[in-house]
C-alpha cells in the first residue's frame, strides 16, 4: 500500500467526462486529481506503470444492502457488527465500489432491520469504522412509514449529520393486496425468527401507525431539506405516489414500477434509480420494469448493488453487449450520475482535476469483476489484485 501523497500513473488509458485519453499520464497529490494528461511527469512524483490497463471512475453505489447477509445469514443467527461489515468492506473494494451509502432499513420489525440495529451499524461506520474500513462509507436511512417509535432519534440524526440519504419506504401492504403481503411475508421469515401469530400481531400493531407515520415523514422530510440531505421515494408504483413525492420535492426516485412513472419522475427533476441486478437477470424480481426497458425509453439516470455487488461493476458491460448505450455512457450510470443525484458530484464520481483520486485500473476485454488489478481511494491504494 502506497503512504506518499504525491503519485504518478503513467501510460494508462483514461475514461474522463468526455471520453477517453489514451497513453496518459494521471498526477495526484493530496488525494486529488491535479492533471489527467500530463505530458512530462515531475521528479517528485514517485511513478507507477499501468500500460496496457484502463483507467475508471470508481463506482459509487446509492443504495446496497448485501451487507445484511454478513450479517444475519440465516433467521436469527447475528454475527458480531465489526466482523460483518469488515467482510462486507472487502467485497465492496473487490467489486469496484469505492464510494457506498449503506442502506440501513429502519423498519418496525425486530432484529436485523430494528431501530436498535440501525444505530448499532452507524455508530460502528462513524466510529471504529473510520479506521478499519477502506471504502468510503455514507449513511442511507431507508425508513419504513410506518415505524414512529424514536422519532426525535431520528430527526437528530438528520440535524447533526450523520445521515447522507434518506428515503421513504412503505413496505406494509394495503388491505388486500396480497402479493404485496405474501413478498413480505417471505421477506420477514428470512430476517428474523417468529412465530406466524408473533408476525401477524406484529403486522396488526404497525397498521395502527400509518396516520402517525405520514405525519412524522413530511417533518423528517422538512428537516431533510433544510440540511441539504437528499430524499430518495421507493418503489413509487401509481400516478399519486408520483404526485406525492414531486410534492415532497424527492430527488431520486428509486425502482419506479413503469416507464410512464419514471418518465414523470424524471420531468419533475428527480433522478432515476434501478438495480444492477435487474440488468444481468434479465428484469425485475418483483415485476416492475426491466433496466434494458427503461434504458431503450430514456429514463434511467444511475444503477446501483441493490442486492448484489459485483452486477453494479458488470452492469455498463452488460448495456454496451446489448447495443443499449456506449460503454463511455454506461459507465457514467454507475459513477457521475450517482454523484450528482446524491449531492457530492463536486468531489467525486469522475477523473478530473480538483475531485477525488478514487478509481480503478483494470484489464480490458472482461466484463467481470476479476478484471480489476487495482483499487485506489483518495489517491491510495486499498486492494492489488494482479
Amino acid at each position: 500500500m502506497l503512504s506518499t501523497t504525491k503519485l504518478a500513473i503513467q501510460a494508462v488509458d483514461i475514461l474522463t467526462p468526455n471520453g477517453w485519453i489514451p497513453d496518459a499520464t494521471v498526477l495526484i497529490e493530496n488525494g486529488k486529481f491535479i492533471n489527467i494528461d500530463q505530458t512530462i511527469t515531475p521528479p517528485e512524483f514517485p511513478v507507477i506503470n499501468a500500460k496496457g490497463l484502463q483507467m475508471l471512475p470508481g463506482i459509487i453505489d446509492l443504495h446496497g444492502d448485501a451487507f445484511e447477509r454478513m450479517i444475519c445469514p440465516r433467521p436469527g443467527v447475528n454475527f458480531p457488527l465489526p466482523m460483518a461489515i469488515a467482510d462486507n468492506d472487502r467485497n465492496l473494494i473487490a467489486s469496484g465500489i469505492t464510494t457506498f451509502f449503506c442502506s440501513i432499513t429502519d423498519s418496525y420489525e425486530p432484529g436485523l432491520r430494528s431501530r436498535d440495529s440501525a444505530r448499532s451499524l452507524i455508530d460502528f461506520i462513524l466510529g471504529i469504522g473510520k479506521q478499519v474500513l477502506s471504502c468510503n462509507h455514507q449513511i442511507h436511512i431507508r425508513h419504513e412509514e410506518a415505524n414512529t417509535k424514536n422519532h426525535d432519534e431520528l430527526c437528530n440524526w438528520l440535524e447533526s449529520g450523520k445521515i447522507n440519504l434518506i428515503s421513504i419506504n412503505d413496505h406494509l401492504p394495503p388491505a388486500g393486496d396480497e402479493a404485496k403481503l405474501k413478498r413480505l411475508l417471505k421477506g420477514l421469515r428470512q430476517r428474523i425468527a417468529l412465530s406466524e401469530p408473533e408476525i401477524t400481531e406484529l403486522l396488526t400493531q404497525t397498521e395502527k401507525n400509518r396516520h402517525q407515520g405520514y405525519e412524522q415523514v413530511e417533518e423528517l422530510i422538512a428537516i431533510a431539506h433544510s440540511h441539504k440531505i437528499p430524499v430518495a421515494s421507493h418503489d413509487d408504483d401509481c400516478e399519486e405516489k408520483v404526485a406525492l413525492s414531486q410534492r415532497r420535492q424527492i430527488a431520486i426516485a428509486e425502482f419506479p414500477a413503469s416507464i410512464p412513472l419514471a418518465a414523470k419522475s424524471r420531468y419533475y427533476g428527480a433522478a432515476v434509480l434501478m438495480g444492477a441486478p435487474n440488468l444481468v437477470r434479465g428484469g425485475s424480481h418483483v415485476g416492475y420494469m426491466s433496466v434494458a426497458e427503461a434504458t431503450k425509453h430514456g429514463v434511467l439516470d444511475c444503477l446501483c448493488s441493490d442486492y448484489h455487488y459485483p452486477s453494479l461493476f458488470h452492469a455498463p458491460f452488460k448495456l454496451q453487449e446489448l447495443g443499449l448505450m456506449s460503454f463511455e455512457e454506461a459507465w457514467k450510470l454507475v459513477s457521475s450520475h450517482p454523484a450528482a443525484a446524491s449531492g457530492i458530484g463536486n468531489y467525486k464520481g469522475q477523473i478530473s482535476p480538483g475531485l477525488d483520486a478514487d478509481f480503478l485500473l483494470i484489464s480490458p476485454h472482461n466484463s467481470l469483476h476479476s478484471a480489476i488489478s487495482s483499487v485506489y481511494i483518495g489517491g491510495k491504494e486499498v486492494a492489488k489484485y494482479q
